[in-house]
C-alpha cells in the first residue's frame, strides 16, 4: 500500500474512533460541555477546515481508483477472449498479474469510498446530536431544571445553526427582517402622503379667499 493510501486508511480508523466517541452514552451535562468545547475551540475549527481539504483529495483518489478498476476490468475481458489461442500459457500469467492489479484497485476504491461515506455520517451525526442536546436543554428549562441553559447551551445552539435547520431559521429571520423593513417603509410613505395631503388642503384653503376677492 502506498503512502497516501496508508494515510487514507489511518484517517478511516480515526473516523471510526470519532464515531464511537459520538455514540457513547454520556451524562447530559458532560456531553453538553464536550460539544460546547468542540463547537467553540479554534483548534477544532482549523482541523475541520483541513479535513474538508483532505476529503477533496480523497475524492480525487476515489475517482482515480474507480477509473483504474474499469480499465483493469476491460483488460481482463480482453484476456478472457484470447485464452483459447496458442499463447494461452503466457496470457494466463499476464492475466494473473491483471487480476492482482484489479484486487489492489478495488481495495483502494473501497477504502476511499468508505472513508468519504463515513465522513458524511459523522457530519450528520454531529448535527443531529447538537439538535438533540438543544431540544433536551429546552425541555429541562421548561421543567424548571436550574442546571439547564447557560453559556454551554448558547454555544450548542449557535453550533446547531450550522445545520440545515439553522440555515432555514436564518432564512426565516431574514424574511421577517425584510418584512419589518417594508412595514417601516410603508409607514413612512403613509406619513409622507398624509403630510402632503394636509399641505395641499391648507394651500387650497388659503387660495380660496383670494379668488373670492
Amino acid at each position: 500500500m502506498t503512502l497516501y493510501y496508508s494515510l487514507v486508511f489511518l484517517l478511516l480508523v480515526v473516523e471510526m474512533v470519532i464515531f464511537l466517541g459520538l455514540i457513547i452514552p454520556l451524562p447530559f451535562t458532560v456531553k453538553r460541555k464536550l460539544f460546547a468545547f468542540i463547537s467553540e475551540s479554534p483548534v477544532i475549527a482549523k482541523l475541520q477546515y483541513g479535513m474538508k481539504i483532505t476529503f477533496i483529495f480523497i475524492l480525487i483518489l476515489f475517482i482515480d481508483s474507480v477509473n483504474r478498476v474499469y480499465r483493469v476490468q476491460v483488460e481482463l475481458s480482453s484476456y478472457s477472449k484470447d485464452m483459447g489461442g496458442p499463447g494461452a500459457a503466457a496470457l494466463g500469467s499476464e492475466r494473473m498479474e491483471v487480476q492482482a492489479r484489479k484486487f489492489y484497485s478495488q481495495r483502494n476504491m473501497y477504502l476511499c469510498g468508505f472513508t468519504l461515506f463515513l465522513s458524511l455520517i459523522l457530519n450528520r451525526t454531529y448535527i443531529m446530536i447538537l439538535e438533540v442536546l438543544r431540544l433536551e436543554d429546552k425541555v429541562k428549562q421548561i421543567e424548571g431544571d436550574k442546571r439547564a441553559g447557560g453559556k454551554d447551551s448558547a454555544r450548542i445552539a449557535e453550533a446547531g445553526d450550522l445545520g440545515e435547520i439553522g440555515r432555514l431559521r436564518k432564512e426565516l429571520a431574514a424574511r421577517e427582517q425584510d418584512i419589518e423593513v417594508l412595514k417601516k417603509q410603508s409607514e413612512g410613505l403613509s406619513r409622507e402622503y398624509g403630510n402632503l395631503s394636509d399641505q395641499m388642503a391648507s394651500r387650497n384653503v388659503d387660495e380660496t379667499p383670494k379668488k373670492d376677492r
